[in-house]
């Protein structure tokens, strides 16, 4: 990582458990990668940013 800083997050165990999954099923090092890959397809596809985050949903309620 280039100048990376460590960023602690708290996660509700439902999606914690979504990234370990994605882990898995794309062979990532880890978690913090498979969130990496959320936030550069975010920055990717500006076109999306909306979709992604103007909508709130909760999966959890």
């Amino acid at each position: 990582m280039k100048d990376g800083k460590s960023h602690p997050i708290t996660l509700e165990s439902a999606k914690v458990k979504f990234l370990e999954d994605m882990v898995q099923q794309h062979g990532l090092p880890d978690i913090s990668k498979a969130v990496r890959c959320l936030i550069d397809f975010a920055r990717a596809n500006p076109d999306k940013q909306a979709d992604i985050f103007s909508e709130f949903r909760c999966h959890d309620c």
